[in-house]
C-alpha cells in the first residue's frame, strides 16, 4: 500500500515546503514527479478492477483484421490495442501511453492554478489511483478532458472541442462535455454553437448511434446500480458548492468563471439523479472530477493575506485528501483490487 502513499506524500511535502523553487528546478520537479507517477499507473500489474477485462479487450482485438478493430465502440481504444499487437508489444504498452495521456493532461491542468502542487494532490486518491489505474479507457479520456478544460478557460473553443473528441475516440462517454463550450462562452456563442453542434452530431452517429438504445437500457431503464456512487458524487458536490458561494474570490476571470460555475451546477444536478440511474450518474460525475481540483487548489485564496487561515486551509484539503485515500484503500468494497500495488519490472 505504501506506493500509493508515496504518490500523495510528494506533492504533499511539495505544498508544505518553505521558499519557492527557481522556474527551472519547478519544471523539472514536475517533469521527475509526472515521469514516475506515468510509470507507477503505466507499468502496473493486475492492479484495478478492470485489468481482467482489459487484457482480454488486448486479446481479442490481437486477432482482428484492421475493419472489425474500427467498427468496434471506443475505436481509438481498440485501435491502439491493436497496434501494440501487431508490433509484438503488450497490454503494458497501452497501459504506459494511457498513463502518459493522464498525467500530461494532469500536470498541465494543475500547472494553470494559483497552488499547482495541491492540485495534483487532491488528484492523487481518486482520478489517479482509482480511475488511473481502473478505469483505463476513462482515464485517457480524462487526460484529454483536462487538456480541454484547460484550453476552455483560455477562451480556446475549437482547441477544447478537438481534445474532448480525441477522449470521446477512447471512451464516448466524453462527448457528454462538449456542451459546456457553449454554456461556457459568452463570445461567439452562435459559433461556438454551431462548432459543438456539429461535432456532437459527428461525433454521435461514428460512435454512439448504433449503442444508443442499449445504453439508454442497460443504464436507465434497467437502472444499473455502482457501489460508492453517492459518495462519489457527494465528492463533487463539495467543491461545487464553495464554487457557488466563491466564485468570484476563487476565478477572477470572468470566462473561466462561467465555465467552472457550469460544472459546479451540473456537479450538483447529479445530487438528485444519482438514485435514478447511479451508474450512468457515475460516469458523468468522471468527467467533473476536475472541478475538484480547481476548487481546492484556489482554497487558499479565500484567506487573503491572512497568513495562518491560508495555512489552515492548505491543511485542511490535505488532511481531507488523506482521509478519503486512507478509507478508500483500506474500506472500500473493491480496494482488494488495487491492494497490494504491483509493479510490472517487479513482479
Amino acid at each position: 500500500m505504501w506506493p500509493f502513499w508515496l504518490m500523495f506524500v510528494l506533492p504533499a511535502w511539495a505544498v508544505l515546503s518553505p521558499g519557492r523553487l527557481p522556474q527551472r528546478q519547478r519544471w523539472v520537479a514536475w517533469a521527475a514527479i509526472g515521469t514516475l507517477f506515468t510509470l507507477m499507473i503505466g507499468l502496473r500489474y493486475e492492479v484495478g478492477g478492470d485489468w481482467g477485462n482489459y487484457l482480454e479487450h488486448f486479446k481479442q482485438t490481437a486477432r482482428l483484421p484492421l475493419a472489425q478493430v474500427l467498427d468496434k465502440g471506443d475505436p481509438g481504444h481498440y485501435l491502439l490495442n491493436w497496434a501494440a499487437a501487431q508490433v509484438g508489444g503488450s497490454m503494458v504498452w497501452v497501459n504506459l501511453l494511457y498513463a502518459c495521456v493522464l498525467m500530461t493532461g494532469t500536470v498541465v491542468f494543475c500547472r494553470r492554478q494559483p497552488w499547482p502542487w495541491l492540485a495534483l494532490l487532491v488528484a492523487v486518491p481518486y482520478l489517479l489511483i482509482v480511475v488511473g489505474m481502473g478505469y483505463s479507457r476513462q482515464a485517457v479520456a480524462l487526460g484529454f478532458a483536462l487538456l480541454g478544460l484547460v484550453a476552455l478557460g483560455e477562451h480556446r473553443v475549437r482547441a477544447f472541442v478537438i481534445w474532448i473528441a480525441l477522449g470521446a475516440l477512447f471512451h464516448k462517454s466524453a462527448v457528454l462535455l462538449l456542451p459546456i463550450a457553449v454554456l461556457a462562452n459568452s463570445r461567439n456563442r452562435f459559433l461556438s454553437a454551431g462548432m459543438v453542434g456539429v461535432t456532437f452530431v459527428m461525433l454521435y452517429w461514428l460512435l454512439l448511434s448504433q449503442e444508443a438504445d442499449a445504453l439508454w437500457t442497460n443504464y436507465v431503464e434497467y437502472q444499473m446500480q455502482s457501489q460508492g456512487a453517492k459518495i462519489r458524487v457527494l465528492m463533487n458536490a463539495v467543491p461545487a458548492a464553495l464554487m457557488l458561494l466563491y466564485g468570484k474570490r476563487l476565478a477572477a476571470d470572468p470566462q473561466e468563471r462561467r465555465l467552472w460555475t457550469w460544472m459546479a451546477l451540473l456537479a450538483l444536478l447529479c445530487l438528485p439523479l444519482v438514485s435514478f440511474a447511479s451508474t450512468a450518474v457515475d460516469r458523468v460525475a468522471l468527467y467533473l472530477i476536475p472541478l475538484q481540483l480547481f476548487v481546492f487548489s484556489r482554497l487558499p485564496l479565500l484567506a487573503g493575506g491572512n497568513v495562518r487561515m491560508r495555512t489552515g486551509l492548505v491543511l485542511a484539503v490535505i488532511g481531507y485528501y488523506a482521509a478519503v485515500q486512507f478509507v478508500w484503500l483500506n474500506f472500500a468494497t473493491h480496494a482488494r483490487f488495487w491492494v497490494p500495488y504491483q509493479f510490472g519490472p517487479f513482479v
